[in-house]
């Protein structure tokens, strides 16, 4: 062993900076960190986002929804800047304890409902509002299969390579190589997957789909963590034309827009609160 090997303390303490792009709102607590509340519109469903991988996933699915007739999902997405603290507000954290985006509010109802991690969301809207979801149990069960396969997943994408990959203050091969590994494997598994079924659930657009692409879909089209090359992605043929045939969906292309604030100004709608946002 090396002897700069680091050793780990018998009870660890916060005390050395963790350095990064995000060290400024790590915190080994929760709760909030200052009083405000959060804004409220006039749409039946209020949405506090950004346009990360898991903040896409909603306003996806809603614009989905929104372009299949359901005028209940119409929405306001307001902007949490993450690398400001904003989730950490007593307003935010009233919504969702978990101090992470996204997090919805239904106030068409009443009381009005909270609902917070992405895929719990995605589950709502679509009972909500009877889409996007097949009703046939073995289709509706291998769609959740998949819904929930992401939400284990992926952990192991964005906190894993993708803080190692992209984030990290520095490159460490043990980590990199670690989680390049895991992330080559999970495309593994959605690429057979997806040459056996059009979607992941059944031939039909999902919520799964909607899940998963936002993260792997992204990743192979070079969108998240600008690494298709470093992975190999044409090594997944099938993911491939399954990102490719999602990303060309207007609805998508309207959801990555919500609450973006960074590339193509063009791409960039910080808030929506009707549809003549997205124009």
């Amino acid at each position: 062993m090396s002897k700069h090997a680091y050793v780990p303390p018998k009870v660890w303490r916060n005390e050395a900076a963790s350095g990064g792009q995000f060290a400024s709102i790590n915190r080994p607590v929760a709760g909030p960190t200052h009083e405000k509340e959060l804004p409220v519109g006039k749409q039946p469903l209020q949405l506090y986002s950004l346009a990360t991988p898991n903040g896409v996933k909603v306003t996806i699915a809603l614009e989905e929804l929104l372009a299949l007739g359901h005028e209940g999902a119409e929405y306001d997405a307001w902007l949490i800047r993450i690398g400001e603290g904003d989730q950490f507000s007593s307003g935010f954290v009233q919504v969702n304890p978990n101090s992470k985006i996204p997090a919805l509010l239904d106030q068409s109802v009443e009381p009005p409902v909270r609902v917070f991690e992405s895929g719990s969301i995605l589950l709502y809207l679509a009972e909500k509002f009877g889409a996007l979801l097949p009703q046939a149990p073995a289709e509706r069960t291998e769609t959740l299969n998949w819904l929930f396969w992401q939400m284990g997943a992926a952990p192991y994408l964005g906190g894993g390579f993708g803080h190692f990959y992209v984030y990290a203050p520095e490159k460490i091969e043990y980590a990199i190589n670690r989680f390049t590994m895991e992330a080559k494997r999970q495309l593994d598994v959605l690429n057979r997957r997806l040459g056996e079924s059009r979607y992941l659930g059944s031939e039909q657009y999902s919520i799964a789909d909607i899940a998963v692409w936002s993260w792997y879909g992204q990743l192979v089209l070079g969108t998240v963590y600008n690494a298709a090359e470093f992975l190999a992605v044409d090594e997944y043929p099938h993911v491939l034309r399954w990102a490719r045939e999602i990303a060309e969906r207007p609805a998508v292309q309207r959801g990555t827009r919500v609450n973006r604030t960074w590339g193509d100004e063009d791409r960039q709608v910080a808030e929506r609160h009707s549809a003549s946002d997205l124009d």
